[in-house]
């Protein structure tokens, strides 16, 4: 017999239902692109009505603009966060680049290309990426003045400096649609060559170093058993211990 107590639903609050749309968003935006991101498909992703949507976002620009900073935000947080309490300047200039180099950095090489082209037609769009650019400038730089302040790096201007490092890593991330199988070690490392030079560190200094947290020696999961010492034939042999399978002794 079927029960006859229907479950309640229950209502988000507006400002958790917006985060849903814009989280959802994002998503949709980082894995198929800003041109997919429109009010009915993520009603559709939602199992929602595109009213719904439409409700917090009136114009699908603006749900596009805030899908692309929320993605963006997310990936300046996850490659240079702000409160860096756990490393050196140069641990975090380290991992930011470990980080932001190979596959796993593409998606959002793809949305910055996609964004930058979109944004010549869509004004809201545009802004948020001089928003997000700068964010990027900001943020990096401010790690490369701690560097200077720590005596880690050298260089008369910062930000310069960082807006050095963040072309090359654009004109890299412009090939995330193509086959870099082939491509030379020079250029593959062409955005940290260009941190040691524009910093003053030697070369090698941004890819041999350790990263944030981790520990300064490796512990060794198991130490191998040292050989057992020869005995002396003046003294007498004990009697071995009895013992279980595998050669273990047994318990006392």
């Amino acid at each position: 017999m079927p029960s006859s107590v229907q479950r309640k639903r229950i209502r988000k609050t507006p400002e958790a239902r917006r985060a849903e749309i814009v989280e959802t968003a994002a998503r949709v935006a980082l894995t198929e692109g800003l041109e997919c991101v429109t009010l009915r498909r993520i009603a559709e992703e939602l199992a929602v009505r595109p009213g719904l949507i439409s409700h917090y976002f009136p114009s699908a620009e603006d749900l596009v603009a805030e899908a692309f900073s929320v993605a963006a935000t997310g990936e300046l947080d996850a490659l240079l966060p702000a409160d860096r309490p756990d490393g050196s300047p140069t641990q975090y200039l380290a991992r930011y680049f470990a980080l932001s180099g190979g596959e796993a950095y593409d998606d959002i090489s793809r949305l910055w290309i996609n964004a930058r082209h979109l944004s010549r037609y869509r004004p809201v769009l545009r802004d948020r990426v001089a928003e997000q650019e700068l964010a990027s400038d900001d943020r990096l730089s401010d790690l490369i003045r701690e560097g200077v302040e720590r005596g880690e790096f050298r260089t008369d201007d910062p930000r310069a400096a960082a807006i050095q490092i963040l072309v090359v890593l654009d004109g890299l991330g412009a090939h995330a649609n193509t086959d870099r199988s082939d491509r030379p070690e020079a250029v593959t490392r062409m955005a940290v060559t260009t941190a040691e030079r524009e910093l003053g560190l030697r070369y090698g200094a941004l890819t041999d170093v350790r990263m944030p947290g981790e520990p300064t020696e490796q512990v060794q999961q198991a130490e191998p058993t040292a050989p057992a010492e020869p005995t002396d034939p003046a003294e007498p042999s004990e009697p071995a211990e009895p013992t279980g399978p595998a050669g273990r002794a047994r318990p006392a």
